[in-house]
């Protein structure tokens, strides 16, 4: 089924579910006392666009075979995949309560055959462009009109084995794939480019014979208008490279990389993250009138 546009009115609906898909966020991390809160917080307007608006699913079957397949690479950001999941009823919301904590569903890394609606199993970064590849490929060898989505990190561009699959995507033409780069300059030692340098990653992804976007991570209409795009392209594969803010949304923890890998550890640090998602909401509201 193709993507449909995107209307003013469902924009506003989408932008209000992040907010609540980042408080839920915020929540299920102090509730851990651990976890990564920068880029799940920065790549809510994406979960949120592909869970309700793009993504060809059904959360009460969540293994119908005609799904489109959405493969989280980088594994540390599945809290806001986990809420994200919650909201669109593949589990309690009660349940998120339970993140990293002994005998969860809800592990800090994504665990396949623990939670429905997870495709795969990821820790490791730099795999799961290669899964998403693997799987794309075989929808093609099948005939099969199901798409793959694949969500990675700028950071994980530093391993090896996301650009053999990249080269590996774009050898075969899987333009039944749709890859997200969160570009969102940081990874857990510091800046991007100064722990290793990516730019100019568009004309790279080029090189390796895949078509490139860039938009802003969160424009919830650039967004779906960029993977409706992506539909349409039939000769390659499609880079989707979001810049976002880490931490987006918290004032304290925006554009720093020391949040990249830590919760919220008060009370206090969470009441005030709260605010500030309250005040984003508020601006929202009035942006929309």
């Amino acid at each position: 089924m193709p993507i449909p546009p995107i209307h003013n009115d469902k924009v506003k609906v989408l932008e209000k579910k992040a907010i609540e898909i980042r408080e839920d966020i915020l929540q299920s991390l102090y509730e851990a006392g651990s976890g990564h809160s920068a880029g799940p917080l920065g790549m809510a307007d994406v979960f949120t666009a592909l869970y309700f608006h793009i993504l060809n699913h059904k959360p009460q079957n969540p293994y119908w075979e005609d799904r489109d397949r959405m493969v989280l690479s980088n594994g540390h950001i599945v809290p806001g995949q986990y809420v994200t999941l919650a909201h669109a009823g593949y589990l309690p919301i009660e349940e998120l309560k339970s993140l990293r904590k002994l005998g969860t569903r809800l592990q800090g890394h994504p665990h396949r055959p623990a939670l429905p609606g997870i495709e795969t199993t990821s820790g490791p970064l730099g795999s799961g462009l290669g899964q998403a590849s693997g799987m794309a490929w075989s929808a093609l060898l099948d005939g099969k009109k199901w798409r793959v989505y694949c969500v990675m990190s700028d950071g994980e561009q530093d391993a090896g084995n996301t650009w053999e699959a990249a080269m590996w995507a774009g050898k075969h033409r899987l333009h039944n794939l749709t890859a997200v780069m969160d570009r969102n300059n940081i990874q857990i030692d510091g800046y991007t480019e100064d722990v290793m340098p990516l730019e100019p990653l568009k004309e790279k992804y080029e090189a390796f014979n895949w078509k490139v976007l860039e938009i802003d991570g969160h424009n919830i209409g650039e967004i779906v208008r960029a993977y409706k795009e992506a539909e349409a392209i039939f000769e390659k594969p499609v880079l989707i490279i979001a810049n976002t803010i880490p931490g987006w949304g918290v004032e304290f923890m925006e554009n720093k990389y020391e949040w990249h890998g830590k919760p919220p550890s008060s009370l206090k640090e969470l009441k005030e993250a709260l605010d500030d998602l309250r005040t984003l909401e508020g601006r929202i509201e009035s942006e929309h009138r």
